[in-house]
């Protein structure tokens, strides 16, 4: 995803080569994925718990904040309850982020054919959105599965899902492959608008840290990659994540809360997106719509730091190696 990526060339060989590219942003940005869930899940069931809890259901826990319910949750269920939904977070995780750097590189290099220089922040925008469309419809009935794990608690009424993949069974069996896809549309809306803005923010920091370090340096047009460092990455990476939460945080609470698992006579919470505006913005405002921005921030904003340090020196290294061969 970085300004100095090679762009397809009217050679024989450019097919070749761009295919063994997209296969690096791929193993780059899977590589990427892995490592941020390992480093931040805690924070992402303690998010997902706080997102749901609307305050008028008895058999969800009520946290203070952030500390008490991490607190709370070593104490009442352990380590597993602080990695609750492990599994099937790094499997989203490094599925998605690889998906989404494969079909960003891709969508940048179609919109880049009989175009010459960069790309604008309208077509990296594009290729943005499309990537997350691509991504949230793949990866759904995974994030799906993931929400109904962190939400098993000791206060849960119905008969607790085993793992990944007795959930996908149970939900399959008892409520049809449809329920795997509750949660789309505000998951469309989050992965086509939080990707757009944080690409988009990320590229033009990107260029503008690049410009301002190259002023006063004579360099060719692929050299860009060696004026920025693990500390750039992590402050591009960390910024444009900011940005991109605060915006679009409201639509994780929506797709949270319709992703819950019905109760136990199969009804569910939420029967739809706008009923879960309606029901939100009714009995707690606004500030129903960011429960959890703070775990999500502190989940998040380091973790976008972590992804795009390993992201760009995953793809410095393959880069390396290409060159050798």
């Amino acid at each position: 995803m970085s300004q100095s990526q090679p762009q397809p060339q009217p050679q024989p060989q450019s097919k070749s080569k761009s295919e063994q590219w997209q296969c690096e942003n791929a193993t780059a940005g899977a590589a990427a994925g892995f490592a941020t869930v390992a480093a931040m899940h805690p924070l992402d069931v303690v998010r997902t718990r706080f997102q749901v809890n609307d305050g008028r259901v008895s058999t969800l826990p009520s946290y203070k904040n952030t500390a008490h319910a991490i607190f709370t949750i070593a104490r009442l269920e352990g380590l597993r309850g602080l990695y609750a939904g492990f599994t099937p977070a790094v499997i989203g995780s490094t599925v998605s982020w690889g998906l989404y750097f494969f079909f960003y590189d891709r969508a940048k290099q179609r919109h880049s054919k009989n175009k010459e220089g960069k790309l604008s922040p309208g077509l990296h925008l594009a290729s943005a959105a499309e990537a997350g469309a691509l991504v949230c419809l793949c990866t759904n009935p995974i994030w799906l599965v993931k929400t109904r794990l962190q939400l098993q608690t000791p206060l849960h009424q119905t008969q607790p899902y085993s793992g990944l993949y007795d959930a996908l069974r149970t939900i399959m069996r008892e409520e049809g492959w449809s329920a795997l896809y509750r949660g789309i549309i505000p998951g469309l809306f989050l992965q086509v608008s939080h990707g757009a803005i944080q690409f988009t923010a990320y590229e033009e920091l990107r260029k503008g840290i690049i410009d301002f370090k190259s002023k006063d340096r004579n360099k060719d047009s692929e050299s860009d990659d060696k004026l920025l460092n693990s500390v750039d990455y992590a402050v591009l990476g960390a910024s444009s994540k900011i940005a991109a939460v605060l915006l679009t945080y409201p639509f994780q609470v929506v797709r949270a809360r319709l992703q819950q698992r019905p109760s136990s006579d199969g009804i569910p919470r939420y029967m739809d997106s706008w009923h879960v505006v309606k029901e939100t913005a009714r009995f707690e405002g606004v500030r129903g719509f960011y429960k959890g921005i703070t775990p999500n921030l502190l989940k998040n904003v380091p973790a976008a730091s972590i992804t795009f340090i390993v992201y760009e020196n995953v793809l410095k290294l393959l880069k390396m190696a290409r060159r050798k061969d």
